[in-house]
């Protein structure tokens, strides 16, 4: 089988039932991403939840409708033909779906703003372990600040190759991801989104030099108050150093004087 829209499609029904166990579906509003063939759908289905499926293949579309009709015509099941990197995402209470990883970065920061009670995910190893990654460490990045501000992550399990169809290059591991308010003041979400993707862009920057090569996206006032107002000893810091209290920090510096 040739994977369609990078898909690969999850077939091991030991590990679907070890998905589903990890989120309170039950009764539950649950939205699936990438649903492929239908296995998590039904197991899902199964467990008592009423599931919103968005699908971007149309022959899928098609074959989903098919398989799960008598589940659409009584409301437990809705699919969304469509991207879901560009869709309006329906409500729903809680995502569990085995993303796309080509598109997890983005899928994943809408999830983020669109709000949810828990997400159960599925990435590439190495894409979740960077999403883990200690912020403040040499291993994290603008992936890690953005995600711990808002969510615990919980590496739960590692999947091989062999659990799909058909088979993907790299293992892949299960996340499930815990909404949370920031743990410190963030004045404006969309500067702090911006500074923290800035500084990551200049990695190997001083905090000094990194804002200062923003300062077309964040403003030049913006970013001169906070150069000006900042201690030595943060502007001297690289991204990777910076806790997610001075990113909060920061980014409410660069946020524009009323």
């Amino acid at each position: 089988m040739k994977a369609r829209h990078d898909q690969h499609f999850l077939t091991d029904p030991r590990a679907v039932r070890r998905i589903v166990a990890l989120a309170p579906v039950s009764g539950r509003r649950v939205l699936e991403i990438g649903p492929g063939e239908g296995v998590l759908t039904a197991e899902l289905l199964s467990a008592g939840a009423r599931v919103v499926a968005i699908e971007l293949d149309g022959a899928l579309v098609e074959d989903l409708s098919s398989r799960f009709a008598p589940e659409m015509a009584s409301g437990r099941f809705e699919l969304v033909h469509g991207d879901a990197v560009k869709v309006p995402y329906p409500s729903f209470d809680i995502v569990v779906a085995n993303l796309p990883y080509s598109a997890s970065s983005p899928i994943t920061f809408r999830l983020l703003e669109a709000g949810f009670e828990s997400a159960v995910l599925m990435y590439q190893r190495e894409f979740a372990e960077r999403m883990a990654a200690r912020v403040g460490t040499p291993e994290c990045g603008r992936l890690s600040v953005m995600v711990q501000t808002y969510a615990d992550v919980e590496l739960c399990f590692n999947l091989r190759p062999g659990a799909f169809s058909p088979p993907p290059k790299v293992a892949s591991t299960v996340v499930r991801l815990t909404p949370h308010d920031p743990p410190y003041f963030i004045a404006d979400r969309g500067v702090y989104a911006d500074v923290v993707r800035e500084l990551f862009s200049h990695r190997r920057k001083t905090v000094r030099n990194g804002l200062r090569g923003a300062r077309a996206s964040l403003g030049k006032e913006n970013v001169e108050r906070a150069v000006r107002e900042l201690p030595e000893e943060i502007l001297s810091m690289r991204p990777e150093e910076l806790s997610l209290m001075l990113f909060a920090m920061i980014a409410n510096l660069c946020v524009p004087e009323e």
